[in-house]
């Protein structure tokens, strides 16, 4: 197994984010579901340089609450 830069990766997903001028992103805690060549399916978990486990669980928890409250009631979805 070897490390990769995520960026690309991301890029050919589609992944994007929704910011406006000025914004910066301060830091990044990425989760990725990865098919392994023998079709075993694990997770992956990445991080910006110097984000701490205390910050990555702050993320997953606000990242938890924010799917939560939207895939509630989103107009136009079944």
């Amino acid at each position: 197994m070897t490390e990769q830069p995520i960026g690309a990766i991301l890029d050919g997903l589609g992944a994007t984010i929704d910011l406006d001028d000025g914004d910066l992103v301060a830091s990044a805690f990425v989760i990725a579901k990865v098919v392994e060549a023998n079709g075993d399916v694990s997770l992956a978990l990445a991080s910006s340089d110097g984000l701490s486990w205390i910050e990555q669980n702050g993320l997953l928890a606000s990242a938890q609450q924010i799917v939560n409250q939207t895939s509630i009631g989103r107009k136009g979805e079944e």
